[in-house]
């Protein structure tokens, strides 16, 4: 027995993280409350994750435009990293905003489940981009070690370096938040990029303080932490697009999916959860046990309930398919006819 319904509703799962090094962890990859979170529908979302696509690359090309022109300036190979990388996050705005145009396209009879992927193929690129500026990056790093330059307008180098850490870091926290709100992991992996871009800009200001005080080795070596730092961040963004792109949830999730079905009246056992994204929504499958005594027409309402009530208990959760079946003993049978092809 199967039944639809399509709606929202709010839940919650995160992982919290104790002591420094957990504080510090935050601070690149935050967890989300999701709980306290409101989602008014996909499409909505949509439009969220569009206007800070557009917000987000407005700020961060004029960041990186007004570098530029230091760069020039100041002949600053950690500058130039800093800079390069600041076009690459700005330049991931436009297969993201693709995505979300893409994916409010309905379903068709070749793709069933709609488009929602579309948005985690865009944080494929994004991780692509990341890992290209990071290149790059990196080599200019070693030409600068073996052919050194002198780094000249320390001061306006000092200046640019904070400007490019204030313009990501109000981008950062705009992306994550408007990722979490919305649940794009491709639209938080992007937050992490200027997250880390904000701090890179703000180590370009240490070299210019050890040019000053003579050490031209400063801004090679700045240049190389900040590759490494573009490693780390790297990492990370592959690693929640990846989850997503595996049908990864978290555990919590699942634990509070059957913690609802269990709620519900008329359920004797919740067995078969199983949770999956597409794009920034959620559809769940559930298979749940009822009384033998209980009429089909009764049978179809509990199934009904249950999707009721994970909508509005599951944030993001747009559809849900319940099977009902009667007590074990009683279902042996029914359950034979397909065991050999499990």
């Amino acid at each position: 027995m199967r039944a639809y319904l399509h709606g929202h509703g709010h839940g919650h799962g995160h992982e919290h993280h104790d002591g420094l090094l957990g504080k510090v962890k935050e601070i690149f990859v935050p967890h989300s409350h999701d709980s306290a979170d409101k989602v008014d529908s996909a499409l909505e979302a949509s439009k969220d994750g569009m206007r800070c696509l557009k917000i987000s690359f407005a700020g961060l090309i004029l960041t990186a435009l007004i570098q530029t022109v230091v760069v020039f300036l100041t002949n600053s190979v950690a500058l130039l990293g800093d800079t390069l990388h600041n076009y690459a996050d700005a330049l991931t705005a436009i297969p993201l905003a693709i995505a979300f145009v893409v994916g409010r396209r309905l379903a068709t009879r070749s793709y069933t489940y709609g488009f929602g992927r579309a948005e985690d193929l865009a944080g494929i690129v994004v991780v692509v981009l990341i890992a290209a500026s990071s290149a790059y990056a990196g080599y200019q790093t070693v030409m600068r070690f073996i052919h050194p330059g002198d780094v000249r307008n320390l001061a306006v180098l000092a200046a640019a370096g904070v400007i490019g850490f204030l313009g990501n870091e109000i981008v950062a926290q705009y992306r994550i938040r408007t990722g979490r709100r919305i649940g794009s992991a491709a639209l938080v992996a992007d937050g992490l990029h200027a997250r880390t871009d904000g701090f890179t800009s703000l180590a370009v200001v240490f070299s210019a303080v050890g040019a000053w005080f003579g050490f031209p080795l400063a801004d090679p070596i700045i240049g190389l932490l900040i590759t490494t730092a573009i490693l780390f961040v790297l990492r990370d963004a592959a690693r929640e697009v990846y989850r997503r792109l595996m049908d990864a949830v978290d555990p919590e999730l699942v634990d509070q999916t059957e913690q609802v079905i269990r709620s519900t009246p008329g359920v004797v056992d919740v067995a078969g959860v199983q949770l999956r994204w597409l794009g920034h929504t959620l559809r769940a499958e559930a298979r749940i046990t009822v009384d033998s005594a209980t009429s089909l027409v009764d049978a179809h309402l509990i199934c009904h309930q249950v999707e009721h009530d994970l909508l509005h208990g599951v944030q993001r959760l747009t559809s849900a398919t319940i099977h009902a079946e009667p007590l074990a003993q009683d279902s042996t049978a029914a359950h034979e006819l397909v065991s050999h092809h499990r």
